[in-house]
């Protein structure tokens, strides 16, 4: 710990000691030992020294052991000659600084019984409220434990002016904490600073004015150690319960304002004990390395209108969102609406106009939490059937956050975005696709509503690893093709990652049922060498799913007896396909697209199906609105692919798979593939031409057909011909 505020805190720790062991010996003087003290109606005695000791004080007589224990803890003063660099003994003089603040704080209430209002709210003539009794306490108390309240922040002194400490206050309000206040700064005072703002303070709103003094912390303490006893089933005298429980259940933090005195160090290193850091605006040491606190302990210099968002950083606070705000109902209720034509009012990607979708993480600095941007024209300034490109980029930030969760958050995407009524999602990455409905429009949708949902979500559903969301949206074309570059990029770096594992490699697939709200039957199978047909998640991306969320949507799956090694036939998966489909699929083969393939539910980036006459496979990507070989187009394959039926001859696949060494292996892999759209086949055709060499044939990259060369089986057929591609030789398909 730095000297400098080791040797503060020790030094504000003999002052504070000596001036409550002064009044203590003038209290003995004046009402004798035997003068009962205490908070007023509580049956915790004072209760940071009875959770901390057991110790229960009930008149003058017992502090005297109490002081006693306190000058034990109270190490030197720190002096050139010695000097205590560690953590240990500025916390020795924190708790011994909360002792004998209590101690002090209960002889005011013999010495000055009308110092504190001991109500719920203020008076008009007195503001200041004390220690809160077992009646606003159990009122109170049990938010910390249902986390309707998560913590509380110990308020030392006050910001430059009013406005300032109105907006902190809010800022404080709307994230569920209560404020405690305390002592003043240039002899003003926070609650003193919302009261002329028309800022109602008092329990009612959880801006509580303690007391006017520094003292008065030692009520923050005590209300958390209250909590830990009562709620928390920690002993008195359990010291090492309370002060775990709190660091892990009370997510408390100090926020001082302005110069910072001994007095101040001293509280500030007690509250340490529990777990709580403090932030500060002033220029004061810091110290950052972590160890008692959840992360660094103290923190200064720090921006008043960033002071919030950073205590709930440092303390490690994970944001809870109790409500999505937007004028829609929303819930898991409406994931599988569909929206019809006749309710269409617009739609964005799909084909229809480009979209895209992605989640990259950044710095905890470059992102303001809870920031929703819309760029370019929203659904208020356009007409009924007016199409508009659609780039939602969301940045997130967190202590625990890693690239490899990247691609989990992103597909939450797609359930978060069709729990809004009126509201339709399908695909994913840069084939996403996203009706509105009029009924939604009616109520008042904006695509900020898209921010606010994935905003708060994300807080609730992965609150564990992610500290700050903030979300930017794009209407224009321009910067949504800017968005989608960076996308691409995003991808490959993550499908690039799997490296050298192959499904021979590990004895553990992964599944994934998030689109069974779509097709309840449907199970995607994810391997080493098989991306999810969405192209959304790898193997990687499953793995990573199930240790953030073991209940989830991806569930390892052991392989178990390899049934047929061409097929791609194993008994583990047989078995968890027939359980998680209810029985709809019993038989899937990982490997074939004529024999069990795969299900799919609509979300998938391309179409494989089996062209007949050319004795090959076509496989048609979401993108392209033509006709293909097999006479039908995307959308009316996807109805033969999609709904979570097996259907041999066609299965959704993802782009990725076509570059696999498992791609079609039951049919004779890619020697088998015959036509592709111009715009796919250019999109993969470094890693496709690369395919095309590791298996000795590198002329048939070329061989495989476009739309340029023919739209009809008969057209490709005698491309085919020309050509001499592999397939027409080949064994028949049936």
């Amino acid at each position: 710990m730095s000297k400098i505020i080791c040797s503060a805190a020790i030094r504000g720790a003999h002052k504070i000691i000596d001036m409550a062991e002064e009044q203590f010996e003038e209290a003995i003087k004046k009402y004798g030992p035997e003068q009962e003290v205490g908070f007023p109606n509580t049956a915790y005695f004072l209760p940071v020294i009875y959770s901390m000791l057991g110790a229960k004080v009930v008149n003058l007589g017992d502090m005297k052991d109490i002081f006693r224990e306190t000058r034990k803890l109270l190490p030197p003063l720190v002096t050139d000659n010695l000097w205590l660099p560690y953590l240990a003994p500025a916390l020795d003089a924190g708790m011994a600084t909360f002792f004998a603040e209590e101690m002090y704080e209960a002889i005011r209430y013999l010495d000055a019984p009308e110092f504190y209002t001991k109500t719920e709210d203020p008076t008009s003539e007195n503001l200041w409220l004390g220690a809160a009794d077992d009646v606003i306490f159990r009122k109170r108390g049990v938010e910390f434990v249902d986390g309707t309240a998560p913590g509380f922040a110990a308020i030392m002194g006050a910001p430059p002016n009013k406005e300032i400490a109105s907006k902190i206050a809010l800022e404080l309000q709307e994230k569920n904490l209560y404020i405690f206040m305390h002592d003043e700064t240039g002899g003003v005072r926070m609650p003193e600073q919302l009261v002329d703002s028309d800022v109602q303070v008092g329990w009612g709103t959880r801006l509580v004015p303690f007391g006017p003094t520094y003292t008065s912390a030692v009520f923050a303490i005590g209300f958390a150690c209250r909590v830990a006893m009562a709620f928390g089933g920690i002993k008195p005298g359990d010291y090492r319960g309370n002060l775990i429980y709190n660091k892990n259940r009370t997510f408390a933090f100090v926020m001082a304002f302005g110069p910072v005195s001994d007095e101040w160090y001293a509280n500030a290193a007690g509250a340490i004990n529990w777990g709580f850091p403090t932030i500060s605006d002033y220029d004061i040491p810091e110290v950052l390395p972590t160890g008692i606190c959840t992360y660094e302990h103290v923190v200064s210099n720090i921006p008043h209108d960033e002071i919030v968002q950073k205590a709930i950083e440092v303390r490690g606070l994970k944001v809870n969102i109790t409500k999505i705000d937007i004028p829609m109902s929303f819930g898991p209720a409406f994931e599988g609406e569909r929206i019809r034509k006749d309710d269409l009012f617009m739609e964005c990607g799909g084909g229809r106009t480009n979209g895209v979708e992605v989640l990259i993480s950044k710095e905890l600095d470059e992102i303001e939490d809870g920031l929703v941007t819309v760029e370019g024209p929203d659904i208020k300034d356009i007409k009924e059937g007016q199409n508009l490109p659609l780039a939602i980029l969301v940045e997130v930030a967190g202590r625990e956050m890693q690239s490899d969760f990247e691609p989990i958050l992103e597909r939450q995407f797609h359930h978060l975005i069709n729990y809004i009524q009126g509201i339709m999602h399908m695909g994913q990455r840069n084939i996403m696709w996203v009706r509105i409905g009029k009924a939604a429009v009616e109520k008042g949708f904006s695509f900020e509503h898209f921010g606010r949902v994935l905003h708060g979500k994300l807080h609730q559903e992965f609150g564990a690893i992610v500290d700050k969301i903030q979300v930017k949206i794009y209407t224009t074309d321009d910067k949504v093709q800017e968005v989608t570059e960076l996308a691409r990029n995003v991808y490959e770096e993550r499908d690039k990652r799997l490296g050298s594992m192959t499904d021979e490699t590990e004895e553990v697939f992964y599944s994934c049922t998030l689109c069974q709200s779509f097709a309840p039957s449907h199970v995607c199978i994810i391997t080493p060498e098989r991306i999810g047909m969405c192209g959304a998640y790898n193997w990687l991306d499953g793995k990573a799913s199930y240790q953030i969320n073991p209940t989830g949507p991806n569930q390892p799956i052991e392989k178990g007896e390899c049934l047929d090694e061409t097929l791609g036939v194993f008994k583990g998966i047989n078995d968890f396909v027939s359980q998680a489909s209810r029985g709809a699929v019993t038989d899937l083969s990982c490997y074939s697209l004529m024999t069990d393939p795969m299900t799919a539910c609509g979300c998938f980036e391309a179409i494989a199906a089996m062209l007949p006459q050319c004795n090959g496979i076509m496989v048609v990507n979401r993108d392209y609105m033509g006709m293909t070989p097999s006479g039908m187009k995307f959308t009316t394959l996807a109805g033969m692919a999609g709904g979570g039926a097996q259907t041999p001859g066609f299965m959704g696949v993802s782009k990725h798979y076509m570059t696999s060494r498992k791609l079609f292996m039951a049919e004779g892999g890619l020697e088998r593939v015959v036509w592709l759209p111009k715009s796919m086949k250019d999109e993969i055709a470094d890693k496709l031409k690369e395919c095309c060499a590791e298996i000795g044939k590198p002329e048939l990259f070329d061989m495989i057909a476009t739309e340029e060369n023919g739209t009809t089986e008969e057209e490709i057929l005698k491309f085919l011909q020309e050509k001499g591609h592999p397939a027409l030789a080949m064994e028949a398909v049936v």
